[in-house]
């Protein structure tokens, strides 16, 4: 009986700009149903790793396989391969001119060529999933950040992924706003839906997880189950991490702590 193909395989991944080596031969995998959740530092290399899952960045060296495709073969399909793959980012990336409703059914008309009436009817389904379906007509600016975070996940999920990878989801949000967001992510893992989540949220990470991995400077630190790498971590860098995320008030405690932006570009 042949193995199941892992759901992402990452192998000896570097990526680097210009003299910069952000990613430093990381290797993972993520099984088919898991969640995993990517935790460090700003400049730890944690979204530059997401990119390259979906080649947003081509990587320096290394492989990556999505479901058993090397995405990194040059002759691969890309865009084909990445009609299996949701993308949610920290900024909303929704048209402006457009309704919600029409937000989440133009990739549907355009890459899978979905007719206008079945496009509009996944979009409403998913619009109801994330639970905004009576913002089917609003446009982008009158809704909150998190209202237009989850249109923009019900935009991904419109076209039917095999894996979501969330870059900070939560980020840019108002304190008040995260836990709706949080919660269509914990639905989503309880659907059974893969997911490759870059957060801060550790208490989402602890509870939903099923593998925490502890990025800094462009190497995986330690991984594990959640409640080993949040609860009782092994490496001294992980515990000088989390205890500056779960006690902001010993920030200064760490060497370099706020010397970085939460938006500090490659690496972060």
């Amino acid at each position: 009986m042949t193995a199941m193909a892992h759901a992402v395989e990452i192998k000896d991944l570097h990526k680097s700009f210009g003299e910069l080596e952000v990613l430093k031969g990381i290797d993972f995998t993520v099984d088919q149903g898991q969640v995993v959740c990517v935790i460090g530092p700003s400049g730890s290399g944690k979204s530059t790793l997401l990119r390259c899952v979906n080649l947003l960045e081509q990587p320096t060296k290394g492989t990556v396989r999505v479901g058993g495709v090397e995405l990194t073969d040059p002759d691969v399909d890309i865009d084909a391969a990445r009609r299996r793959l949701g993308m949610v980012f920290q900024s909303f990336n929704l048209f402006p001119h457009m309704t919600a409703l029409q937000n989440v059914m133009i990739a549907q008309r355009r890459v899978l060529k979905r007719g206008s009436g079945e496009a509009e009817r996944v979009a409403r389904a998913n619009l109801e999933k994330v639970g905004v379906a009576d913002k089917c007509d609003v446009y982008p600016a009158q809704l909150s950040g998190g209202q237009q975070q989850r249109v923009a996940i019900a935009r991904a999920l419109a076209m039917d992924p095999d894996l979501m990878l969330f870059d900070e989801p939560t980020s840019a949000l108002d304190p008040e706003l995260v836990g709706d967001v949080l919660s269509v992510m914990r639905d989503l893992a309880r659907d059974g839906m893969t997911m490759l989540v870059v957060t801060h949220e550790m208490g989402f990470a602890r509870e939903v997880a099923d593998r925490v991995v502890f990025m800094d400077g462009g190497v995986i630190v330690e991984e594990g189950p959640a409640d080993q790498v949040i609860g009782d971590p092994r490496h001294a860098r992980t515990r000088t991490f989390l205890s500056r995320v779960l006690d902001p008030t010993h920030a200064g405690d760490e060497p370099g702590a706020g010397s970085a932006p939460a938006d500090a570009g490659p690496g972060s």
